[in-house]
Formats: C-alpha cells, structure tokens, sequence
C-alpha cells in the first residue's frame, strides 16, 4: 500500500476572479513540488464528479441547487462577499467532493494506505445552506456520510488545522453524536466561531483556540493537552484531516507562526493516533493556504509524512 494523491484539472480551472487570495495557482504549486523525484512512488487519481443526491444528503438541497444554478456562462457570480463562481465551477466543486469519496473508498477499502486530496474550491466554512469563505459544499463532510452511507462505519472524526475555524463543519456535525469535530484555530479571527464552549449535542465538537503569534509550542501543547486525547477518547473508524496551511507564519489572511516542520509534526502524531484507535485509516483533504511558496513548501512535509507512515 501507499500514499493516493487525488486532484483533477477542473480544480485549476475555477477560477475565482483577479487577486482572489483562493486562486488556481495554489494547486499548481502544489502539483509542481509533488512532481519531485522524492514522491514518485505516490499514486495517483483524477477525482470523479459527486453525485448531487450524495452532496444533497449532507446539505439543504435547495441550497445544492442554486448553487448549481448560479455557476455563470462568463465572468463571476458572487455567492457571498468573498466567494465567488466562474463556468468551471460546478465541475470543479463536484470533483472536490468526489475526490474525497474516492480517497474514502480507496482507504477503507484497504487499497491504500492514506490519502491525500489536493482539491479546491475548499470546503470547511461551508454550512448546511449557506456558501462562505471560499466554500461551495462540505467536501469532508459529504466524505464522512459516504464513508458511512457506502462503508458501514458508525464514527468519523475530522480534526481541522486550518488557522480559521471550520464552522461549517462543526454546523453539519454539531447533533450528530458519531461524528466528531476538532479544530485549532487562531481566535478569535474569522468566521467567529470556534469558541471552547461549543461543545456540540455530545460533547463532539472540540475547540481550541490560538492566540495570534502562536507557534510551535503552543500548537504542540494544544495538541498533546486537548486534541489528541479528545480524538483517542472518540475512538473514530476513520479519522480525516482538514489540512489547512495558512497557520503558516508568512500567511496573508492571519496572524499564527507555525512553520514546515510543524505541519509534519501533527501530521505524524495524528497518523500514530489513528493506528491506535482506526487501523491507520486517514484522508487528508487541502482546504486553505494562501501564500504559494509556504503553502508549497508546507504540502511537501505535509504529503512526505503521510508516505512515511
């Protein structure tokens, strides 16, 4: 077994409008430092188109379909202040959806072992009907109802690193006993949420906050202290990563200090974690990352972690 990288060619080709910090060139790079002889032995797949009954599981499907209604011919649609659609959207949101389904089905089904799904537009901000911060659907979310739906597992776990809390995610698990959500974040910052008394219906919502400036000792305090132990305690069938690199010190959108090495350290204790509770059961899907030779450099540590395990 190895690594699987899925990402597919129309998540390049949304485009979300001149000097838009989500831009196609965030998986560009990403593709460039994943071509290097050192990942060679990654195996790799395009990422299939999600089925909308699947998406419309997990989201309002009256919001999956004016979603779908407001990708444009030309030029851009804004869906909110700061999200916005070209023609290539609607492919490029359901391949970003698929593209974790097929990591899930590849993993659980023992074919490989992890994943990693460089895929955009993102999905962590986004709620049960609503589109926001870069966000279309739930990408990790409609994973986890697949990985149920299609696999047979009860309880999915998604630990969320992005330096923005992933509210959206926390909205679609919140009531769900079984579903387990974690995050670390810059707080408070954008979208606002994410405070520790967000606990969710069973205790499975999990949130600690960083204050800005925060770097490696902080993060691996917070992780030793509360994340590992919370997630452990869970004892999920499969535990998906919300891996967001804009925790990075030279991020434009926040003010956290984590630096390369610390994105391979979490990595490598959540990979020892889940062959403690979920048989090494692990998908990791991009959501933010917004300076390109961080983001780059990040991935990189992110991806050779996984193929170490």
């Amino acid at each position: 077994m190895a690594t699987l990288f899925v990402t597919h060619q129309s998540c390049i080709d949304h485009d979300t409008g001149p000097g838009h910090p989500e831009q196609s060139d965030r998986l560009r790079v990403i593709q460039r430092v994943l071509e290097a002889e050192e990942f060679m032995f990654l195996h790799r797949e395009e990422a299939p188109k999600a089925d909308l009954d699947l998406i419309k599981k997990v989201h309002d499907p009256a919001y999956v379909d004016r979603v779908m209604a407001a990708i444009p011919q030309s030029g851009y649609e804004s869906l909110d202040g700061d999200t916005y659609v070209s023609p290539a959207s609607g492919e490029a949101a359901l391949r970003a959806v698929g593209g974790v389904c097929v990591a899930v089905d590849a993993v659980l089904a023992g074919h490989e072992r992890n994943a990693f799904v460089g895929v955009r537009p993102p999905g962590h901000h986004a709620e049960y009907d609503r589109a926001m911060g870069f966000c279309l659907f739930n990408n990790v979310a409609v994973g986890a109802r697949h990985a149920r739906d299609a696999h047979g597992i009860k309880r999915v776990a998604v630990m969320d690193f992005d330096v923005h809390h992933g509210n959206g995610t926390q909205d679609l698990f919140y009531n769900d006993p079984d579903l387990f959500y974690c995050s670390t974040h810059q707080w408070p910052l954008y979208p606002g949420t994410g405070a520790p008394d967000e606990r969710g219906c069973a205790n499975n919502i999990l949130n600690v906050g960083l204050s800005a400036g925060a770097g490696t000792a902080e993060m691996k305090h917070a992780f030793e202290q509360s994340v590992l132990p919370g997630i452990a305690a869970f004892k999920p069938e499969l535990l998906i990563i919300s891996a967001g690199f804009d925790a990075h010190r030279n991020d434009p959108l926040a003010g956290l200090s984590f630096v390369e090495s610390d994105f391979a350290w979490m990595t490598e204790h959540l990979l020892a974690l889940a062959g403690e509770v979920c048989d090494n059961r692990v998908v990791s899907v991009l959501e933010g990352g917004y300076d390109l030779p961080s983001l780059a450099s990040s991935v990189m540590f992110h991806v050779r972690t996984l193929m170490t395990a």
